[in-house]
């Protein structure tokens, strides 16, 4: 059966092998798999795209009929709030149906642990294990309750922001939820909590089709937005939330791009300011800065594939360990967590508190980052290209030709990281990173450097070296 896990979980284009045959077999597995480690229950929820409330409802008869109870959301929700929905419960685990920033064709199936957070790989060997071997369920069936969870999830929002400092801000924020799960979310929490700051929603409205764009805060699908910011000043910023709402962006006054690192890095100081302790966790395509300004507080980082599964075990390990606790984790494509919380992206959270950053500071967005910058010594200029290759692209040996190289772009290469891909650290600070999308056929190529100019060479050096494999040879 054409079913493959990838770093999160399942995705697939819906009708063609995301059908629900196949995810009622993926389903049986994964009651299979929970039932098989003592558990009774699991939640259920589903984002903005197509057919989602039908693929959740077969998705809860599945398990229901394999013997677990599930909640089942009446109506779209973020991923972050299905997570701490399995937390609040009690729940064995959770399922979400999304496909998070993939175009409009795909759905998924997202995993979750009974702690709120991604599945480790040792969740997912699990799963992957029933597919191979299915066993017939005996026993009573389970039943469908709903899952009505924004009031508590509310409140732990509470609990991670100074409510006091948002309701003093008088500030101007815009909200794009390109079409997907936090639509209405982000302003219901405002409204709700009385906060003192004007939000302008954009993209509002829930739509499968994510207003023409795939729902991945990156700056080709924030036009609209960026035109909207091009007339503002001073303190006003936009947040931006992907289509499952657990990854965030920004956009700042003027219309620039304000991206996944300098977020990290700003929230990095902002929770350190607050007086937060403990590990910084990144993915090996983090920017230097995040390491930089890390060694400059004092506090241990550690490093990891990418996958926010692999942040999610740093953070459980930090709960069961008081010595390795986790201060704030997080990774390139926007996905972040911090201490208190569920061990979950959390693209609605940390909306809130880049504001709080901004209202406690005094300080736009680009100013609390050129501060970092001034204190870590480096300027981040940074980009990104995802190459659609061919299905028959040859990634083994990408990476085997990428860890040899010398230099790209007249940049000498220091020391190689293979830890997920191939990272090339290279003269001056600069880095080139190339891996393999793990829910994508994309091969993702990073950038770093202290220049546009310098970004731009490398980015176009590795593109070329890239695209030049699928050639014949």
């Amino acid at each position: 059966m054409p079913i493959k896990f990838g770093t999160d979980g399942w995705r697939d284009i819906i009708a063609e092998d995301f059908t629900y045959d196949n995810l009622r077999v993926v389903a049986r597995a994964h009651a299979q798999a929970l039932r098989s480690l003592g558990g009774s229950a699991v939640v259920v929820g589903f984002d903005t795209r197509f057919q989602g409330q039908n693929f959740a409802r077969v998705v809860a008869e599945t398990m229901t009929g394999a013997g677990l109870d599930v909640w089942l959301a009446g109506a779209y929700l973020p991923t972050p709030a299905l997570s701490f929905a399995a937390v609040h419960l009690g729940a064995a685990g959770g399922v979400m149906i999304t496909a998070s920033h993939n175009p409009p064709q795909y759905s998924g199936y997202k995993i979750k642990g009974s702690y709120g957070g991604s599945a480790t790989p040792e969740g997912v060997r699990q799963i992957e294990l029933a597919l191979a071997d299915p066993q017939p369920c005996s026993g009573p069936v389970g039943q469908i309750r709903p899952l009505d969870i924004r009031d508590a999830y509310f409140g732990q929002l509470d609990r991670q922001l100074d409510l006091e400092a948002l309701r003093a801000y008088r500030g101007t924020v815009y909200h794009d939820a390109m079409g997907g799960a936090a639509a209405g979310w982000l302003s219901a929490y405002v409204r709700s909590r009385g906060l003192g700051f004007e939000l302008r929603e954009v993209h509002g409205e829930p739509t499968p089709l994510f207003g023409g764009v795939n729902p991945e805060p990156i700056p080709q699908n924030l036009g609209v937005l960026m035109d909207l910011l091009k007339g503002e000043t001073g303190l006003t910023f936009g947040v931006v939330t992907d289509g499952d709402a657990d990854r965030v962006g920004a956009v700042t006054a003027g219309g620039a791009f304000f991206n996944s690192h300098q977020i990290f890095a700003v929230l990095i100081k902002h929770l350190y300011g607050r007086g937060v302790r403990g590990r910084v966790v990144k993915t090996v395509s983090g920017s230097r800065v995040i390491e930089l300004l890390a060694h400059n507080l004092g506090l241990e980082l550690l490093e990891t594939p990418v996958g926010f599964k692999y942040i999610t075990d740093a953070f459980l390990a930090g709960q069961a360990d008081e010595r390795l606790a986790v201060m704030i984790g997080g990774e390139e494509s926007g996905g972040l967590s911090s201490r208190g919380h569920i061990p979950e992206r959390d693209g609605l959270l940390n909306s809130l508190l880049m504001i709080e950053a901004v209202a406690m500071s005094g300080k736009s967005l680009n100013e609390l980052f050129a501060d970092i910058e001034s204190e870590v010594g480096f300027r981040h200029v940074y980009d990104r290209a995802d190459l659609h290759l061919s299905a028959s692209f040859d990634k083994p040996r990408l990476l085997t030709e990428a860890a040899l190289y010398r230099e790209v772009a007249g940049h000498a290469v220091q020391s190689v990281n293979t830890r997920d891909g191939v990272k090339l650290n290279l003269a001056g600070g600069a880095s080139a990173m190339f891996r393999a999308s793990g829910t994508e056929p994309v091969v993702r190529v990073y950038v770093e450097a202290q220049s546009a100019a310098d970004v731009k060479a490398i980015l176009d050096e590795a593109t070329r070296r890239v695209q030049a494999l699928e050639l014949p040879q």
